[in-house]
């Protein structure tokens, strides 16, 4: 974020934008209590001083084949930024990972996986986790049930 600070009608314009990012400008002013001109001013300035990064469509994962989430603890070896920024390198360019998170604790990174099948997940682990020199150990806990899943951020 820039230099910006939000102020609360940042914060209720934001909350209606991260419910629904296609509504109108006529009804997001309505609901934020802003003349449409003035709202739509301020949405601008979101999106240009990138408070508003990202403008995207969740997609069910059932519809998309991808059912199965696994998250994955991974420990590396020792503290090498040559071989962290290889290990990250290759997160990033793994679609099956949906989310890494460098973590403090007894692990170094936990990854959101989303498979389509254990198949798809075993062929990831020897292309991705197992080239990797400097990982030291992995363990994967497969989700049985999504029981809370939001992208908003409540302001």
């Amino acid at each position: 974020m820039a230099s910006h600070t939000l102020d609360r009608i940042d914060g209720r314009i934001l909350n209606q934008l991260q419910k629904n990012n296609q509504i109108s400008n006529i009804k997001l002013a309505e609901q934020v209590g802003l003349s449409p001109p003035a709202c739509l001013r301020r949405v601008k300035r979101l999106r240009d001083e990138k408070v508003i990064t990202d403008d995207v469509s969740l997609v069910d994962p059932q519809i998309s084949g991808h059912k199965i989430n696994i998250i994955v603890e991974v420990e590396m070896e020792r503290d090498h930024l040559e071989l962290a920024a290889q290990f990250r390198k290759a997160i990033v360019a793994s679609p099956e990972v949906t989310q890494c998170y460098a973590v403090t604790g007894e692990v170094d990174f936990i990854l959101v996986v989303s498979v389509p099948d254990m198949q798809t997940y075993d062929a990831f682990t020897h292309k991705v986790l197992y080239t990797q020199t400097n990982l030291r150990k992995f363990r994967s806990l497969i989700s049985l049930e999504r029981v809370k899943f939001e992208t908003a951020v409540k302001l």
